[in-house]
């Protein structure tokens, strides 16, 4: 029996470590890319556009495959999620970005598996039972203090220097808003498969994007005509595996791993984006920032530390 049940065990933990792979390295590569974006277009028509695209593709996926959309269950239980998520969550990191550094925008990020342990409820019960998590959460939440103790201008030039906190308070509440949907998504699980259920939260995430980026006032003065070749191909690459690859395997994991565990891709993330800052955009990386990055990852390594029972 031994022989037989082997092979099979080895076959459905490839999908795992691939799909782990694609949102640890694809997303982390992704703050880069949203950065070049930015070059050219505004965040919200961006976001928007990445969203729509990325959603119709799947959408028209599965309605050649005959699938349907339960207009009771999937639709909004899907639309919710995708706004939480990819609206308030992806959104609000792409806007930050026009005044924080990547590096730093993906610093603050890591806070999310802070956040899944806050708001799991369900999981509370398990969470307590080792101290090392509570100890590891007063970590995560002391790096991120010791990340705000540095002055902006070390890292952030006069011009934008007016915008750090708001920048740094839009990304935290982005992280809730994606721990928030996210938790949704798992907990309140819609009908369908899981490219439908993606393609509908791509598409919500779309329509709320564009509805801000219209209140924003993003669309006065632009034209297409103005995005630059460098910028579209960005987008391309946001689109195909931002949007598609790792966000169709970050939903996969939630169904078949606890979230606190599919959420530490927020370690690998910062790690990428911080070296492709300093490598391709020139960016500031600061003794603090290490260390906060350290302290915080420390925190959560312990948050999600395996029960001994």
């Amino acid at each position: 029996m031994t022989t037989q049940t082997q092979p099979r065990a080895l076959s459905t933990s490839w999908p795992v470590v691939l799909a782990f792979a694609a949102i640890y390295l694809i997303w982390g590569s992704t703050y880069i890319a949203a950065l070049i974006g930015l070059e050219s277009l505004p965040p919200f028509v961006m976001a928007s556009l990445r969203f729509f695209i990325a959603g119709g593709l799947l959408y028209g996926w599965c309605r050649m495959r005959g699938e349907r959309v339960d207009m009771r269950m999937t639709l909004p239980r899907n639309a919710l999620a995708g706004t939480l998520m990819l609206g308030g969550g992806t959104g609000s990191v792409i806007w930050a970005e026009q005044y924080l550094p990547t590096g730093l925008a993906a610093i603050l990020v890591t806070t999310l598996p802070l956040w899944f342990v806050v708001l799991d409820r369900p999981q509370w019960a398990t969470y307590r039972t080792a101290k090392l998590r509570l100890v590891g959460l007063l970590l995560g939440f002391g790096g991120i203090l010791l990340l705000f103790s540095e002055d902006p201008a070390a890292f952030v030039s006069q011009a934008k220097a007016s915008m750090y906190w708001p920048s740094v308070a839009v990304i935290l509440t982005g992280t809730i808003c994606w721990a928030v949907g996210s938790l949704y998504s798992r907990y309140r699980t819609a009908p369908g498969s899981t490219i439908l259920n993606a393609a509908i939260q791509l598409l919500a995430a779309s329509l709320f994007c564009a509805f801000v980026s219209w209140l924003l006032g993003e669309w006065s003065g632009f034209s297409f005509d103005q995005v630059t070749a460098r910028t579209w191909t960005a987008l391309v690459y946001m689109i195909v595996f931002g949007s598609i690859v790792a966000y169709l395997s970050y939903l996969w994991l939630l169904q078949v791993r606890p979230p606190a565990v599919v959420g530490t891709y927020a370690y690998v993330n910062p790690v990428v984006a911080v070296l492709l800052g300093w490598a391709l955009a020139n960016e500031v990386i600061t003794g603090r920032q290490i260390a906060a990055l350290a302290v915080i990852l420390v925190g959560v390594l312990l948050v999600n530390r395996p029960s001994s029972h």
